[in-house]
């Protein structure tokens, strides 16, 4: 992956590449280059198959890190592309028409972080949280205890217990 990375860098303006074993790597990329590497890396390098197209929130930094994963499954080997935007203004450039199943995980991503791709197939209608109204779920300031306190009341029967004494309550009923 290191030739690789070498080859790409001389093309694109590339950022940190992480090894995480001899098949896999991960690249950061500008977002202003994102098309052009995944265009070259299909059509020059044989990475064919998008595997997944995921976020993760970095409120601390104020981002979001959008990875494409992409397969050449001939070589047996996958890359990741990892590109950073800003949780204020999170968008970015649709790539359904490099890879027409990417529209289905911009729209997960739309529906649970709030990350907008326009021009993306169905990206504004409800994809699994139909109704929704609160913030995007998977954002990391979404209060999953106080939306659940708020939505689903404690139900008769239902308890709160200490893990590590109920199942020792459990195993060793007795008190042994």
């Amino acid at each position: 992956m290191q030739k690789l990375y070498a080859k790409l860098n001389k093309l694109f303006p590339l950022g940190e590449l992480t090894c995480q074993r001899e098949n896999l790597a991960f690249v950061t990329v500008s977002r202003e280059h994102l098309r052009s590497v995944l265009l070259h890396l299909r059509d020059l390098e044989g990475f064919r198959h998008l595997v997944l197209l995921t976020a993760v929130d970095w409120i601390e930094e104020g981002a979001f890190q959008l990875t494409y994963l992409l397969s050449d499954r001939t070589e047996g080997r996958d890359i990741g592309l990892r590109v950073m935007l800003s949780r204020e203004d999170a968008a970015m450039e649709t790539i359904h028409d490099i890879w027409p199943t990417a529209a289905t995980y911009q729209r997960e991503l739309r529906e649970m972080f709030g990350i907008d791709f326009p021009d993306s197939p169905g990206v504004n209608e409800e994809f699994v949280l139909e109704g929704w109204v609160d913030i995007p779920p998977n954002r990391r300031d979404f209060d999953t205890k106080k939306f659940a306190e708020e939505n689903f009341g404690q139900r008769p029967g239902r308890e709160t217990r200490d893990p590590a004494n109920h199942m020792k309550e459990q195993l060793y009923p007795d008190g042994a």
